[in-house]
């Protein structure tokens, strides 16, 4: 591991070296001040880097905890040997395991989301003692779905449309897929790259970061879920109110609820929908302050 403070004596940045890849992050915060009662709080994302939680780390600094941001391996600071291949959910568990062991002041606590709250589960059913206690916010886990053979299905024709086309034509089918409301069918239509401001010319890259996820079966992939039941973390399974309901809402909304009930939880419903923590990163706002202090009420859970 090798760290650079920065002039903002209070945010540090790391990097640690992990096979094929060096990943980033950084603390905001001393490690020195985290307690086993306080213990460092992650906030991750994937494909989202760091960059993503700035608004919702200004809504939890001053709380208590000292937080770090993570970047995982194919995207934001984070780089690696081979920016075309696939990332598996296992892969990025391994990761998070190996940033954590670089603070040297573990168990964590961690607030994963979308793609990273699956990550975050596969962690803890491979390194329950890593993490004390998860909040999973929207775990895109769609096998434990009824609509999931037809969930992977999209996800194999949209990651065949980005090495065919380009970015414009994956990302589009991606976004229609997230945002579609109710059980997939695989009859929906095809959407135009140009409604959602995609490129339509193919510019020949394919290094996309979601891309490589979902070439890792980002998709089809279920950890353990008994060894999940038998650690010692707290699990809390967030929901969006604005994601719909557990039949009728999008597939992360969908999941998360599916999630809760194989793991035999009743799920935290958050402000906003799957980007409620957003204040205007990506040009997406929810409800960040309101999604800040909802977090750090169930912060309290343990």
């Amino acid at each position: 591991m090798t760290t650079e403070r920065t002039t903002e004596a209070t945010r540090t940045p790391g990097t640690v070296a992990v096979s094929g890849a060096v990943l980033s992050y950084t603390v905001i915060g001393d490690l020195a001040d985290a307690t086993p009662e306080a213990p460092p709080l992650l906030l991750g994302g994937s494909p989202m880097d760091s960059t993503g939680f700035g608004s919702l780390a200004a809504g939890l600094e001053g709380a208590g905890r000292v937080l770090v941001l993570t970047d995982p391996r194919n995207v934001g600071r984070s780089t690696r040997d081979d920016d075309t291949a696939a990332v598996t959910p296992e892969q990025h568990a391994e990761d998070l395991h190996a940033v954590i062991e670089a603070l040297g002041v573990g168990p964590v606590d961690f607030f994963a989301t979308s793609g990273a709250a699956v990550n975050a589960l596969f962690l803890v059913a491979a390194h329950p003692d890593d993490v004390r206690l998860l909040v999973a916010h929207e775990p895109p886990m769609a096998p434990l779905l009824p609509d999931g053979d037809a969930i992977g299905r999209a996800c194999d024709d949209l990651v065949a449309a980005y090495d065919a086309d380009g970015i414009g034509a994956g990302m589009s089918r991606f976004i229609a897929l997230v945002m579609h409301r109710g059980p997939w069918t695989g009859d929906e239509p095809l959407p135009d790259p140009a409604m959602f401001g995609l490129p339509t010319e193919d510019d020949g890259s394919r290094t996309d970061g979601l891309m490589a996820n979902m070439r890792g079966e980002g998709c089809t992939r279920v950890p353990d879920l008994d060894a999940i039941r038998r650690s010692s973390t707290t699990i809390v399974i967030g929901v969006g109110e604005e994601s719909g309901g557990p039949d009728d809402g999008e597939i992360a909304g969908r999941a998360g609820h599916a999630v809760a009930r194989e793991l035999g939880l009743k799920p935290v419903v958050f402000p906003g929908g799957h980007n409620g923590f957003l204040g205007g990163e990506y040009g997406q706002t929810g409800k960040p302050e309101e999604f800040a202090a909802k977090l750090r009420t169930v912060l309290e859970y343990k």
